[in-house]
C-alpha cells in the first residue's frame, strides 16, 4: 500500500525531459562523490594501519634505547666498584628489564626481528649470571677483579650491547620501510581517486552538455514549432542536422504536418466552393 502511494505520487509528477536527464546525471555525480568518499575512507583505514605500525616502531626503538642506557649504566657502576673495597654493590631492576624486553617483542612489526629480540634476552641472562660472581670476586684474594671484569664480564656486556644495537638498527629499517609504504600508499590511493572523481565529474558535465545540445533543445524546438502549427496554423518548418532517430522523428512530423496543412487547404477550398454554390 505504501509503495502504491509512492508509485502514484511519482506518476502524477510530470517532469520535463530536461529535468529527468538532469536528475539522472545528478544521480551519477552523487554516485561518483560517494565513491570518492569510500576511497577516502579506504585510504584513512590504510593510513591508520600504517600509522599504527610506525607508532609501534618508534615505541620499540625507544624501549631498545632505554635498555641500552640501563645496561650501560649498570655496567659502569660495576666498573666503579672494581678496586673499591668499600663500594656498594650496584642493583638492577631485573623485572623491569625483562618486562621491557617482553613488551618489545610484542610490539615488533617484523617477524624477522624476533630472533634478535630473543638474542637480547639470552645475552642479558648470560650477562646477569656473570654479574652474580662479582661478590665472590671482590671477597677473593686470588682473583683479580679487574681481570675478571675485562676478560669475563665485559665480553658478555659487549655481546648484549651488540644485540641491542642490531635490534635497534633493524627497527630503524622497519620504520623506514613503513614510512615509505605510507608515502606510496598516499600517492597511490589518494591521487588516483581524486583524478577519477574529477574526470568523472567532467564527463558528466560534458555528457549533460551534449544531451542538452543535441537532444533536449531540438525536442523543445520541435514542440514550439508544433505548437505554432497547431495554435496559429503556421507551417512546421523546424529542421536540424542529424541522422539519428530524433532527426527521423522530426522529418516524420514535418511530413505529417505538411500533409495535414494541404488537407486543411483542400477542406477550406471545398467549404468555400460549397458556400458559393449555395449563394448562387
Amino acid at each position: 500500500m505504501f509503495l502504491g502511494k509512492i508509485r502514484n505520487s511519482l506518476s502524477n509528477r510530470h517532469l520535463s525531459l530536461r529535468a529527468k536527464l538532469t536528475l539522472g546525471l545528478s544521480a551519477i555525480a552523487v554516485v561518483l562523490v560517494i565513491s570518492s568518499i569510500i576511497s577516502l575512507m579506504e585510504y584513512r583505514s590504510m593510513s591508520s594501519y600504517v600509522s599504527g605500525l610506525i607508532a609501534d616502531n618508534i615505541n620499540s626503538i625507544n624501549v631498545a634505547q632505554k635498555l641500552s642506557e640501563v645496561s650501560n649504566t649498570y655496567n659502569l657502576e660495576i666498573l666503579s666498584v672494581i678496586g673499591d673495597e668499600g663500594a656498594r654493590l650496584p642493583e638492577l631492576n631485573q623485572e623491569e628489564f625483562v618486562a621491557r624486553c617482553d613488551s618489545l617483542k610484542k610490539n615488533l612489526t617484523s617477524v624477522n626481528l624476533l630472533p634478535l629480540a630473543d638474542s637480547v634476552m639470552y645475552s642479558y641472562a648470560a650477562y646477569m649470571m656473570t654479574t652474580l660472581e662479582l661478590e665472590d670476586v671482590l671477597l677473593s684474594d686470588f682473583i683479580d677483579s679487574r681481570t675478571w671484569y675485562f676478560d669475563r664480564l665485559q665480553p658478555k656486556y659487549n655481546r648484549l650491547r651488540s644485540y641491542i644495537d642490531a635490534l635497534s638498527a633493524g627497527m630503524y629499517n622497519d620504520l623506514k620501510k613503513n614510512s615509505l609504504t605510507f608515502d606510496r600508499g598516499f600517492y597511490r590511493s589518494l591521487i588516483p581517486s581524486f583524478v577519477a572523481v574529477l574526470v568523472g565529474l567532467l564527463l558528466v558535465v560534458l555528457l549533460l552538455f551534449f544531451i542538452l545540445s543535441y537532444y533536449v533543445n531540438p525536442i523543445y524546438k520541435m514542440l514550439d514549432a508544433l505548437k505554432n502549427y497547431r495554435s496559429y496554423n503556421k507551417k512546421y518548418t523546424y529542421t536540424f542536422e542529424g541522422d539519428d532517430q530524433l532527426a527521423e522523428l522530426n522529418s516524420g512530423i514535418s511530413e505529417m504536418a505538411a500533409e495535414n496543412h494541404q488537407l486543411r487547404r483542400r477542406l477550406s477550398a471545398l467549404r468555400n466552393a460549397t458556400i458559393d454554390q449555395h449563394e448562387s
